[in-house]
């Protein structure tokens, strides 16, 4: 008897939330012109002096539905970080005030107030705890669609230079007649065999490989997670990607969604990557 009792209530509250979801996804929505993903850059505007951080990444204010009561959902992607996003939106100010939450606090989480005017939206962000380094960021963004293009290539923009992993050199040089020693940074980088070598359109060989760098392995393959819009944590990574047009930042893991040709020429890199070494240069030489 207490076990038939147990599975009706189990029933009985199944039922109810199956409704819940159902009229969740029936409830009435205004502005759908503004759900989706608004893209650009997200801008320190005040910080702490002398402490390292990023002065900007691309980040991604996702709008995924807007009530008649004006609450929001949402959520925010950056720097390999994916947030919700709740609030309000005053349609007689054109104002939108969203929370960062979710199952744990999260100390960089903060709060977004913007504007949508036609097709760019504008604000600023603050965070909750004013003891980190970046407490207020600002951002002009436009709104993007994503699309898994598996043609998609980086930019001929020049060298691709790491800018965060550096060695330093002694360097001589003669000035005036006279011999002197100074220190020079040197920093990791790539030939444009990154802009020609596709890991998601083309099986790799060991021999296109074999004599290639570290980052330029590192490149092709995160071109592939790019692709599929995956939210880089390391900063090393997010400077290559964040400046490119076509990369919306959209998911924390994307390993289900890469394709089996993808996978095996990931594989192939990362033996690569291991045993590679590192070609170092210096800016303007």
């Amino acid at each position: 008897m207490k076990k038939l009792i147990v599975l009706a209530c189990v029933a009985f509250v199944f039922s109810c939330k199956q409704k819940e979801n159902k009229d969740a996804a029936l409830e009435p929505q205004i502005h759908t012109e503004f759900c989706g993903n608004w893209i650009g850059d997200f801008v320190a505007e005040k910080y702490k002096e002398g402490k390292e951080f990023s002065y900007d990444n691309k980040i991604n204010l996702r709008i995924t539905s807007i009530n008649t009561q004006g609450a929001v959902k949402g959520e925010s992607i950056v720097a390999g970080h994916k947030r919700l996003l709740t609030g309000t939106f005053n349609e007689k100010e054109n104002k939108f005030v969203l929370s960062e939450s979710g199952k744990e606090k999260d100390k960089y989480d903060g709060v977004f107030e913007f504007v949508i005017t036609k097709d760019t939206l504008t604000g600023s962000w603050k965070a909750n705890d004013t003891s980190i380094t970046v407490t207020k960021r600002k951002f002009f963004l436009v709104k993007t669609q994503f699309v898994y293009n598996k043609n998609l290539m980086l930019p001929d923009r020049g060298r691709y230079m790491d800018t965060y992993n550096s060695i330093v050199k002694t360097v001589k040089d003669s000035f005036d007649g006279k011999e002197e020693k100074y220190d020079e940074e040197y920093y990791r980088t790539a030939s444009d065999i990154i802009l020609k070598l596709n890991a998601s359109t083309t099986e790799l060989k060991e021999e296109e490989l074999k004599n290639l760098k570290k980052l330029e392995l590192e490149i092709i393959r995160n071109t592939v997670y790019a692709r599929h819009g995956y939210t880089f944590n390391k900063r090393s990574y997010r400077q290559f990607f964040d400046p490119v047009d076509w990369y919306v930042p959209m998911y924390e893991n994307v390993e289900d969604s890469l394709t089996k040709l993808e996978q095996k020429n990931i594989a192939l890199l990362k033996r690569f990557e291991k045993y590679a070494e590192d070609n170092y240069d210096t800016f303007g030489r």
